[in-house]
């Protein structure tokens, strides 16, 4: 397994030949840090927590790249240390006791790179569509939870954001032998006198129309996944019979006296926050620690609206199965970047459904498909760029701290990679960015010396393979 090392100290040379031989001995492939073409994770030891060490850690995890930050002496790691460089993007922080540290690093790097090589599965993508940073958070999480364990997972998010599909991901990934179904109940379109033959099923005759016996979701799901959508939603009796068939797996038919078991993987999504739905006393708070054994929050899509180029391309290529795959040209994409999305991603599949339905002819899809009633309403409002979630970026990066410097290299860093990634060479990016080729080359790799030089002084780095 590979994975380059970074040692922020002022003096290493023994200890750091030490430390590289017992990472070697416990089966790292050590590799020097070469911000061109890292793919894999790093490590960063350090004798002294300071702003400076944050700074470095912000620029090593910039693109998504993993970094486990070690301390060389216990007295490093402290607390502040610890939560401060987390929020600067470390994935794990700990002390380095003796050699055999070493296996907890390799234990780290080999659970990470398997859930990233899942993550990156065309089955998670597929479910789960977005390539932004918070994105791929939450779909490591998911994959981690539904691979590595059995416990239930509450989904969170407004409507919209996907809760459905982030709950089949866990059911595709569940690697339970004999695997069986995923039952899906919309717990907010229960009628309230049906709702118990809904979950456990009824016995013949248990009430008028009942006329034969049937099975709930609880005894469809036995073997398989249940999941409850719209959990918050159930009124107070009914999450009191909820609870004892979550908490035990037992239950019995509506109408009938034998208890029934049944085995399942629980899943429950909601758009309400539950927690303060327990603090106002109208969902038990023993329910809620059943089912919260794994929470995963979505984040609406104004808070990744990067990801609004590739969900439209997703979507028109889900829309387009019948015929030619379409696209969006220039002015189209930048309003879809700017429009607001009420009900999230759902909202956006419709609007390009919209305008699919609009377009003849070949070519993309242009603004003359833009439904009337969804045009802007001020002229040229569609080509201010600057607005809304640009706005809002940099009104975040003020708030952090950021300085005018910082903020402008970053969004440097930011349209080079988006232009790269979207044009899929330098060459297209650099078109797309006005310059030339080789000026794009020349700072980006000005960009890399930058990153590695100049939050590191006046400490020594030592190299991984001195």
């Amino acid at each position: 397994m590979r994975v380059w090392l970074h040692f922020a100290c002022e003096s290493a040379g023994d200890v750091a030949q030490s430390i590289v031989e017992a990472l070697r001995s416990a089966g790292l492939q050590i590799e020097s840090f070469d911000r061109a073409h890292v793919s894999f994770p790093g490590i960063v030891f350090f004798e002294r927590f300071d702003s400076a060490l944050c700074e470095l850690l912000q620029q090593f995890t910039t693109g998504g790249t993993r970094v486990l930050v070690i301390a060389l002496a216990a007295s490093s790691c402290t607390s502040e240390a610890a939560w401060s460089l987390v929020s600067a993007g470390a994935s794990d922080v700990f002390a380095w006791q003796d050699d055999s540290s070493a296996r907890r690093v390799a234990a780290r790097l080999a659970r990470w790179a398997e859930v990233d090589a899942i993550a990156n599965s065309e089955v998670a993508r597929s479910l789960l569509v977005g390539r932004s940073p918070r994105w791929l958070t939450v779909r490591n999480q998911l994959v981690e939870a539904a691979r590595f364990t059995q416990a239930p997972v509450l989904i969170t998010g407004e409507s919209g954001t996907g809760k459905e599909l982030a709950a089949r991901l866990v059911h595709t990934l569940d690697q339970r032998p004999g695997k069986r179904e995923l039952i899906v109940l919309d717990c907010s379109t229960l009628v309230p006198s049906l709702s118990g033959s809904e979950f456990f099923g009824h016995e013949r005759g248990a009430f008028t129309g009942a006329i034969n016996a049937r099975d709930g979701a609880f005894a469809l799901a036995a073997g398989g996944t249940l999941f409850l959508d719209e959990i918050g939603e159930l009124p107070l009796d009914l999450q009191t019979q909820l609870l004892r068939a979550v908490q035990e797996h037992t239950y019995k038919r509506v109408g009938g006296n034998v208890w029934r078991r049944t085995d399942f993987r629980l899943v429950c999504a909601t758009n309400r926050d539950l927690r303060a739905e327990v603090a106002a006393g109208r969902f038990r708070a023993d329910l809620y620690y059943r089912i919260a054994g794994v929470c995963c929050h979505l984040p609406p899509l104004r808070e990744r609206i990067e990801d609004v180029p590739v969900l439209a391309e997703h979507f028109l290529r889900e829309l387009s199965q019948d015929g030619p795959v379409r696209s969006v040209d220039g002015p189209v994409l930048l309003w879809l970047l700017q429009r607001e999305y009420q009900n999230n991603v759902r909202e956006l599949r419709l609007v390009l459904a919209r305008m699919l339905l609009r377009h003849a002819g070949d070519g993309p899809i242009t603004v003359g498909d833009i439904p009337p009633d969804e045009r802007p309403a001020v002229a040229g409002r569609s080509n201010d760029w600057r607005a809304g979630a640009f706005v809002a970026g940099i009104t975040r990066a003020l708030a952090a701290g950021a300085g005018l410097k910082e903020i402008g290299r970053a969004a440097e860093d930011i349209a080079e990679q988006i232009a790269i990634e979207q044009g899929g060479s330098v060459a297209a990016a650099a078109a797309r960015l006005g310059v030339t080729d080789r000026a794009l080359q020349l700072r980006r790799a000005v960009r890399r010396e930058r990153r590695l030089e100049a939050p590191t002084d006046p400490r020594r780095v030592v190299s991984a393979n001195s």
